[in-house]
């Protein structure tokens, strides 16, 4: 359609039907979805730096939770997961979503969680913290891991017998046992760091998992890696990387630890 100028009184122009063109947004590569916890201070923060990717955009939605962490409090995001999901209306459709809780998706279950984001978003391929993790460390050739968390014990039972029912041996694992989810947002990067070294060191290790969105780690995993030998992943360092993957994006990138160059 041609310009038409409408002149006004006092010199104003104002044109309109200006022509223009259409591409795909800052997404041009992938959309990716993510549930994120409301209680969760962290996994936005590590995404930006490890997913800061030209043409690749994130698009976030946040789920209703109870901030003290038990099997009762994660089972209850069960009935929230699609309508939080389908809040994310990317005008083109996502390539990848993922559920941002390590723990729930263990209580739920994986595949009811990656069906509960599929009816919001059919066609996009689906991830969950704890997916990933059991994907990057077979990818990495883990067998046998060093388990680090914030859980409860209770918890942390059923994230161990979890993970060796799925090929994984868990020889070694440490926790810092805090029930509250804004306390364990906070555990500074140091302790952590201290805490994965203490735990990978074993021999009986070839592997450390880090467990849970809240903790920050992904800034920290080379370092770890250099220290212990070893490879090393988070909750939230190895669903960024799934969720690239799934995504279809397979580029190579240094400096995020061993798994990112897989």
């Amino acid at each position: 359609m041609a310009d038409t100028a409408v002149r006004e009184q006092g010199g104003v122009v104002n044109l309109t039907h200006l022509p223009y063109e259409i591409d795909d947004g800052f997404g041009w590569r992938a959309r990716i979805g993510l549930v994120v916890l409301a209680t969760d201070h962290t996994i936005e923060s590590e995404w930006k730096k490890l997913l800061d990717i030209d043409g690749v955009q994130i698009y976030h939605s946040r789920i209703e939770n109870s901030n003290d962490i038990t099997p009762a409090s994660l089972k209850a995001m069960e009935k929230h997961i699609t309508a939080e999901a389908a809040k994310i209306k990317a005008a083109l459709p996502l390539n990848a979503i993922a559920y941002g809780c390590t723990s729930a998706s263990m209580v739920i279950g994986e595949e009811n969680v990656g069906a509960l984001l599929n009816k919001a978003h059919p066609d996009a391929n689906w991830t969950t913290p704890i997916t990933a993790a059991r994907v990057g460390l077979q990818t990495m050739g883990v067998k046998r891991i060093a388990l680090l968390t914030p859980y409860i014990q209770e918890i942390n039972e059923m994230l161990k017998s979890y993970i060796e029912a799925r090929g994984i041996e868990v020889p070694v694992m440490g926790s810092f046992n805090e029930g509250s989810d804004d306390k364990a947002a906070r555990i500074t990067l140091d302790a952590v760091e201290d805490a994965a070294v203490k735990l990978g060191s074993y021999d009986q290790v070839d592997g450390v998992f880090v467990s849970c969105t809240s903790i920050r780690l992904a800034e920290r995993v080379e370092a770890i890696e250099a220290k212990l030998g070893k490879p090393v992943t988070s909750s939230n360092h190895a669903i960024a990387w799934h969720a690239l993957r799934q995504a279809g994006i397979d580029d190579k990138l240094e400096g995020k630890g061993r798994l990112f160059t897989m």
